[in-house]
């Protein structure tokens, strides 16, 4: 592939992500009475914190959600209360009432969803230098039992390249796709519609020892996202298979989604995997299995394109993930 496209990318270390921090902002957020400060009240943060959400790409549900959550601690406290006043121990009151004084007690799920706002919203205030320390650090979670999401084992994972490496190498009708598209997903943890996106020119197999994907996201808000990650070191074999038989023109992947999930399915039947294989668990299982490698905690959340935010759910979920038995 060329290496014209590589100046679009941030250059360095595969899987080393191009984002700008948004959290660490160089100045305050403003509002419309000037720069956030302590002396602010919450409802003044308001509007500069869903500004910041939507910069960072948050579903709209979670922007409600969180916007929802900070109403119910305004209704809490004092209107006039100033972020400069608010502490660990005003915190863990609100949580009290949240769940034994406010007439709809929540339950023990939400009452951690709301821990998670608390612990966003003050992050944010402290990385924008509005707060000198954030008063929703030390808040602990309560520990709602969710299902966890379903992996693969490690002999299921070479039960399944078993499968795939034996198709790309049949002596008939050798088909390259499922061992590219599973090595692809094992080895990045990319979303399915990351891995819709790719394009032929994002690839750069100039160095074939250490081939690397670039996932690019067009709109500015969504920079953070962007990220070159490392591919499998047989990538380039598999990849040459791949392109004699179907010839791709611009995207890697030229099918529909739908396509390779029944791929997915049928793979799970040859592999005996017990279970239907999807993107989701590819994902899941690629964090996991980097999880126990070692992987940097920030290294991992770039990797996965995750904001901060989304991030402290996910690492509680990897930890849980690898002390499960498979």
């Amino acid at each position: 592939m060329t290496t014209e496209q590589m100046e679009l990318f941030p250059l360095g270390h595969p899987e080393e992500g191009g984002e700008r921090d948004a959290l660490n902002l160089p100045q305050p957020p403003r509002t419309a009475q000037g720069p956030l400060s302590a002396s602010s009240t919450l409802g003044d943060a308001l509007d500069p914190f869903t500004e910041h959400m939507h910069d960072r790409e948050l579903a709209e549900n979670t922007i409600k959600s969180f916007l929802y959550d900070l109403g119910l601690l305004r209704e809490y406290l004092d209107q006039d209360a100033t972020l400069g006043e608010l502490s660990t121990r005003q915190l863990e009151g609100f949580l009290h009432w949240l769940r034994h004084e406010r007439e709809a007690p929540c339950s023990l799920r939400s009452l951690d969803r709301r821990i998670t706002t608390l612990k966003a919203f003050f992050e944010w205030l402290t990385n924008a230098r509005v707060l000198p320390e954030n008063p929703a650090e030390p808040l602990v979670y309560h520990g709602a039992n969710s299902p966890l999401p379903e992996i693969l084992s490690d002999a299921q994972v070479e039960a399944l390249l078993d499968v795939t490496r034996s198709m790309r190498d049949a002596p008939e009708a050798p088909d390259a796709r499922p061992h590219l598209l599973i090595t692809l997903l094992l080895a990045t943890g990319m979303k399915k519609a990351e891995c819709m996106r790719i394009r032929l020119e994002h690839l750069d197999l100039s160095n074939l020892k250490q081939p690397s994907v670039y996932i690019h996201y067009e709109k500015p808000r969504q920079r953070f996202k962007r990220r070159r990650l490392a591919l499998p070191d047989d990538f380039a074999p598999t990849f040459e298979a791949y392109m004699r038989r179907y010839q791709p023109q611009e995207l890697l992947l030229e099918c529909t989604g739908r396509n390779l999930e029944y791929m997915l399915h049928s793979l799970s039947e040859l592999a005996r995997l017990n279970t239907k294989l999807t993107f989701e668990m590819l994902r899941w299982t690629s964090a996991v299995r980097a999880f126990k490698e070692g992987m940097d905690p920030e290294r991992l959340r770039r990797r996965l394109g995750l904001s901060r935010i989304t991030w402290r759910e996910t690492w509680e979920t990897l930890q849980a993930l690898a002390e499960e038995p498979l």
